[in-house]
């Protein structure tokens, strides 16, 4: 299992919730999937970013999900608040969490705090944006709409009369249970959830009480504008894995040392002229050296 991280570029709010963009990312979300069918364990999307809680196949399924996510994100998401290009800063952060079931836990319960930890909200099922408390606690699917611009265009250069709304397919996720949970039976791993949800609501009351505030509201988070510039953005390093015990840690980390030796060994030989090389499985080949005409 893996986190992927996504920021928007300047961390605009650029995510910032609202229907319309609640349908346009779980309809994004729902065709990427059709698409690389990686296995989706929960989401959360905030204003500013978003994450995902995946369990692809390989290397290879997430980054053609990703790529197609993020790719059709910018273009429908940008539509909807005129903004042009890309709206996100870089790739995307893909951090591995280790088969302990107290890390994988730990990634849902952080995802799950989302929308409480910065005060806006008492309850994650409070959350006006996409999140997965309801959907994971009730099994209630994820809605959202993918409209097929492309057909839509062709319509109208055919002189057909059209509304937008005709090329819409609709997509409804379900949320399947963490890879530790899989052998429990539907009903023991929500109540898990739901004790999950109950115990953030519980600190999040208690944070506030004892410093004197109150959370901002949904509707203070749906009245930000999407294109307001943070002054201060929070920036720290992000680990290379999550992992409960040390030993899992460092395990992890001496097998990614293995895999960067073996990469770097194929590409200094591959460099060089080498045929044939043979890159360590889950990578992406670096490119051949440029042959002159000559």
């Amino acid at each position: 299992m893996v986190e992927v991280t996504v920021r928007t570029i300047h961390s605009r709010y650029l995510l910032r919730p609202g229907s319309e963009l609640n349908k346009v990312f779980a309809g994004c979300l729902g065709r990427a999937l059709e698409f690389h069918p990686v296995c989706l364990h929960a989401v959360v999307v905030m204003s500013t970013h978003f994450h995902l809680l995946l369990s692809p196949e390989d290397s290879h399924q997430l980054a053609g999900f990703m790529g197609h996510l993020n790719g059709n994100l910018s273009k429908k998401v940008g539509r909807i608040h005129s903004w042009s290009g890309s709206m996100f800063e870089r790739r995307y952060q893909c951090i591995p969490v280790s088969d302990e079931p107290a890390a994988q836990q730990a990634r849902l319960h952080y995802l799950l705090r989302h929308g409480c930890k910065e005060g806006l909200v008492l309850n994650p099922r409070d959350w006006p944006g996409v999140h997965s408390a309801t959907a994971l606690c009730d099994g209630v699917a994820i809605e959202g709409t993918w409209i097929d611009r492309t057909e839509y265009w062709k319509a109208i250069r055919r002189g057909e009369d059209v509304v937008v709304s005709q090329f819409g397919t609709g997509y409804e996720l379900q949320l399947a249970p963490l890879p530790c949970w899989e052998h429990l039976t539907e009903d023991v791993w929500r109540s898990f959830v739901r004790e999950m949800v109950g115990e953030i609501e519980r600190e999040t009351l208690e944070e506030h009480r004892r410093n004197e505030t109150v959370p901002a509201g949904a509707t203070a988070v749906c009245r930000r504008s999407p294109h307001f510039l943070p002054g201060h953005r929070k920036k720290s390093p992000a680990p290379l894995f999550h992992a409960t015990t040390r030993a899992v840690w460092s395990a992890m980390r001496d097998a990614f040392g293995v895999f960067l030796i073996s990469y770097r060994d194929a590409a200094e030989r591959v460099k060089s002229g080498e045929g044939k090389v043979v890159f360590p499985p889950d990578c992406f080949p670096s490119r051949l050296p440029f042959v002159s005409p000559a």
